[in-house]
């Protein structure tokens, strides 16, 4: 091996006696080796994705389904090679779906594992291969592996699928088309499931992104308030000091307008302390509120028409409510604008009362075409966790006769 240099490390931080590969053609290749190496680790570190369905209706009808035809096929099929065992092979590993969510490794190992064991005693009596094509549905077991299973249990059920998958091509044997049409359908169930996997996985890191987002942007807001209630209590200190000379009651005043900016002030810090999760500059454009809901209103060319109304006591609302119920407006109204199909009025109704802002924004859309698009209801989850920081609930539907309906409820003071 021409130009390769073998020397061994020692000193400080260096145990004696290793050996390692200093210069040369090998260490060259070094890099593309790690390289190699790091898709593998990647792939064996992958968790398991959050909270798998554990059983919905449509398993108990899968295994209905899986069950009536692997019946009917064993007492219909003529051609059909020991329909006793095939059919008792069949509905025995069928309720195994039930489970392909939530113990996707152990799924596989006891389906694959039963078949292995019946291919070999095959091979052994020299019998004929199992032709059950209800059988199919075993292709939804490497699905789920993909799907729902962490990275080791995805790369120890692939060995585990390859044993009896190879056996099958040898006992059944019919041509290398045959062979190969096989393969790439047990590959494309794997391949689908990584898909489905990586999509909602890129879907639900957006989602946190945008939760993320709108907590940074609620903590300037409050920021801000928080700066403005610190300002006011400074310079009602200067004046009580100031006067306190001349009017012996201004000091007392100021007391009090500072008590109840204190009272704010905490109250507020504490939300913006919980919801921070990022240095939160203090230098940005002021948030429209409740005055700024009139710009909204009106109606677009060919589109449908806005209408807004408040009512109630909505005066000295604290920033963060105010700006929480025009954001959220403005999301409700651009969502109809964008997807409600044949509305003619989006209807946007604020009222307020001594303890909580109520806000309904509803559009007359066609029933069941005003549904968002995936990539549309991202706006709502950061009103929803806008919301939700705030001490309050916002949830979007469609109504019960036409279009969709946003609704809100927040507290008019920040909950601490």
């Amino acid at each position: 091996m021409a130009g390769l240099v073998l020397t061994e490390s020692t000193g400080p931080g260096r145990p004696g006696g290793r050996v390692r590969l200093s210069a040369g053609p090998l260490a060259a290749l070094h890099p593309y080796a790690e390289g190699v190496s790091n898709p593998l680790r990647s792939l064996l570190e992958e968790p398991r994705p959050s909270a798998p369905p554990v059983r919905v209706w449509r398993d108990w009808a899968l295994l209905a389904v899986v069950t009536v035809f692997g019946v009917l096929e064993g007492v219909l099929r003529e051609d059909l090679p020991l329909p006793g065992l095939s059919v008792v092979l069949t509905i025995g590993l069928a309720p195994l779906l039930l489970w392909r969510r939530t113990h996707p490794l152990a799924v596989v190992a006891a389906a694959f594992g039963v078949t292995a064991i019946v291919d070999i005693g095959l091979i052994a009596s020299d019998a004929p291969a199992l032709e059950m094509n209800t059988m199919v549905y075993l292709l939804l077991l490497p699905y789920s592996l993909f799907r729902w299973g962490s990275g080791r249990e995805a790369v120890a059920g692939l060995a585990i699928i390859l044993v009896p998958a190879t056996m099958a091509l040898f006992v059944g044997w019919t041509g290398v088309a045959d062979a190969i049409a096989a393969v790439a359908v047990l590959m494309s169930a794997f391949a689908l499931g990584w898909a489905v996997r990586s999509q909602h996985g890129t879907r639900e890191r957006r989602l946190e992104q945008v939760k993320s987002e709108e907590r940074v942007l609620l903590a300037r807001e409050l920021h801000d308030t928080v700066a403005h209630h610190v300002s006011a209590i400074a310079v009602q200190a200067q004046a009580g000091r100031a006067l306190a000379a001349t009017s012996p009651s201004s000091p007392l005043e100021a007391l009090e307008v500072i008590e109840v900016e204190a009272s704010r002030t905490l109250a507020e810090m504490r939300a913006m302390v919980r919801v921070l999760r990022n240095e939160a500059p203090a230098d940005y454009a002021p948030q429209p509120g409740v005055a700024d809901l009139e710009r909204l209103s009106g109606s677009s060319p060919g589109g449908p028409r806005v209408d807004v109304r408040v009512s109630g006591d909505l005066a000295a609302l604290p920033a963060a409510i105010d700006a929480a119920v025009f954001r959220i407006a403005q999301e409700g109204v651009t969502n109809a604008l964008r997807h409600a199909r044949n509305a003619t009025l989006i209807d946007v109704r604020v009222a307020g009362d001594h303890s909580t802002v109520s806000l309904v924004v509803r559009d007359d859309g066609d029933p069941g075409a005003a549904d968002p698009a995936p990539e549309a209801g991202f706006g709502l989850t950061g009103m929803m966790e806008r919301a939700l920081l705030l001490g309050g609930a916002c949830r979007a539907g469609p109504c019960s006769g036409r279009g969709w309906a946003v609704s809100a409820t927040l507290p008019r003071q920040v909950s601490a």
